[in-house]
């Protein structure tokens, strides 16, 4: 038997906590573990914990993951250890877990296992902003996130272009105490030099020509949340000075106005360039490096976690779905395909090379025939039979182009703009010149 006082050890701790025997049976759990897997305590009970966390008959370490439990009971060591755990509706999540030696009143060992849960709790659910992956590498980037969140220093993400660094910076957002404030992204390479401070920090009404009213700029907009400077390398070397003192003082200037505000804002900044190499080459100011890089991150290439390629292509199969469109499905040699690719553009090539996959497949599956690589030649795209055109110029292809897509996709617009690469507003105007309503 367990010490009397256990369970109320076990219930002030705010995470989830579970005990557990030499046997993987579970023996107390608090309302907290009860929680996190939609369960009673009466059935947490019945249960051991592997059949609980990983909707597994077998132990963890018989499928490949550091288990806790084995470190203990083999050698007598507290470990800890990244998992993907199932909660009761199956959806996966990804964890810290500490476990740590207990001592019955009988002299019994027993494991003490605390949960750290390592997901972002998104607003309204959005499956969009949920990073996808449980791979060791993604799962170590998750938790370095994690950590990193729960900090007020400024966060630099590094990384190639394609991993999902706007992504990582929500989940930075999302995880942080600023939950609930404003998120605010800039893209620091779309922006003229000529229009930076205008856009970072706002103008008074009449500072310019045109300025009829007051805006404010992003900077202002963050206050209390993050702002997001996705490709900071690209901050022209004339206005970084003016960026460091924001970063310093945390005030600013109005273009055209004359009273100091102020903002709490926190800054997550990413890019795919070192920029130490810029520091060294004079292109980035070294004072506004230390102020940008306060914890720096290195976000994987999506070749370094290549096992989770096939739950990456199924999730973005689901986006693309919807509007009366079936979600199609990868078959076996089409995610060993996916595995072997490299992808030097990362999670970006994956999403664009499917949405032309999808195009080439016969019906809900797609096969290894119908993706294309970028060393192979596309295989030519199936069209339905129709008339001969009469327009043979490049005006008249691109009309019976989007006529096929139109009807192959039933008429909705976002999906055709998105497999054509264009905004809706975009084909919307095409589709009005070509008279294909």
């Amino acid at each position: 038997m367990l010490l009397a006082d256990l369970q109320s050890l076990i219930d002030a701790n705010e995470r989830p906590f579970v005990v557990i025997d030499a046997e993987y049976r579970i023996v107390a759990a608090n309302e907290g573990y009860c929680r996190q897997y939609d369960m009673t305590r009466e059935e947490v009970l019945t249960h051991r914990c592997h059949e609980i966390s990983h909707h597994s008959p077998r132990p963890c370490h018989e499928n490949g993951e550091l288990c806790p439990h084995l470190a203990l009971f083999a050698s007598g060591q507290a470990s800890e250890v990244l998992h993907t755990h199932y909660d009761g509706h199956g959806a996966a999540t990804r964890a810290r877990i500490k476990g740590y030696p207990i001592h019955g009143a009988d002299g019994a060992l027993y494991l003490g296992e605390v949960v750290y849960p390592l997901e972002a709790e998104f607003p309204l659910g959005c499956e969009d902003m949920r990073m996808v992956g449980h791979s060791p590498a993604f799962l170590t980037c998750i938790d370095n996130l994690a950590r990193a969140a729960e900090s007020e220093a400024s966060i630099l993400l590094y990384g190639e272009s394609g991993v999902g660094k706007e992504l990582a910076a929500r989940f930075l957002h999302e995880r942080s105490a600023r939950n609930g404030k404003p998120f605010v992204a800039i893209n620091c390479a779309a922006v003229p030099e000529n229009m930076f401070e205008n856009e970072l920090f706002g103008h008074e009404r009449g500072a310019f020509t045109g300025s009829a009213a007051l805006k404010k700029g992003l900077y202002e907009l963050a206050d209390g949340g993050t702002l997001f400077l996705d490709e900071v390398a690209e901050i022209p070397l004339t206005q970084q000075a003016k960026l460091l003192r924001v970063l310093e003082t945390g005030e600013f200037r109005r273009v055209g106005g004359t009273a100091t505000l102020r903002a709490d804002v926190r800054i997550v900044a990413a890019t795919n360039r070192n920029l130490l190499d810029w520091v060294d080459q004079g292109r980035f100011r070294e004072d506004l490096y230390y102020r940008v890089a306060g914890i720096d991150l290195v976000l994987p290439a999506l070749r370094e976690r290549r096992e989770d390629i096939p739950a990456l292509a199924e999730a973005l199969l689901a986006r693309m779905a919807g509007n009366g469109r079936a979600r199609a499905h990868l078959d076996k040699a089409a995610q060993q395909k996916l595995k072997q690719y490299d992808f030097p553009g990362n999670v970006r090539e994956l999403r664009n090379l499917l949405q032309r996959a999808l195009l080439r497949s016969q019906g809900d599956v797609i096969g290894a025939d119908d993706i294309a690589l970028q060393q192979e030649a596309p295989p030519a795209l199936p069209r339905a039979p129709r008339a001969s055109r009469a327009d043979p110029s490049l005006k008249g292809a691109e009309k019976d182009y989007i006529r096929d897509l139109l009807a192959r996709h039933q008429g909705h617009r976002r999906t055709v703009a998105d497999l054509l690469g264009v905004s809706e507003r975009t084909l919307y105007r095409k589709i009005e010149r070509y008279g294909l309503k």
